[in-house]
């Protein structure tokens, strides 16, 4: 059962991400005049 740790931080790593993406996205639908698929390519 060595898999189980790499499939608990895989699971962490991509909620985490999946928060940031989120959080960013947020901000930049209350940021007026930068379309949010424009913004994040650039990141």
């Amino acid at each position: 059962m060595k898999r189980k740790p790499d499939l608990l931080w895989v699971l962490v790593i991509l909620f985490s991400l999946g928060m940031v993406t989120t959080g960013y996205t947020q901000s930049q639908w209350e940021a007026p005049g930068t379309p949010p698929a424009l913004a994040l390519p650039g990141r």
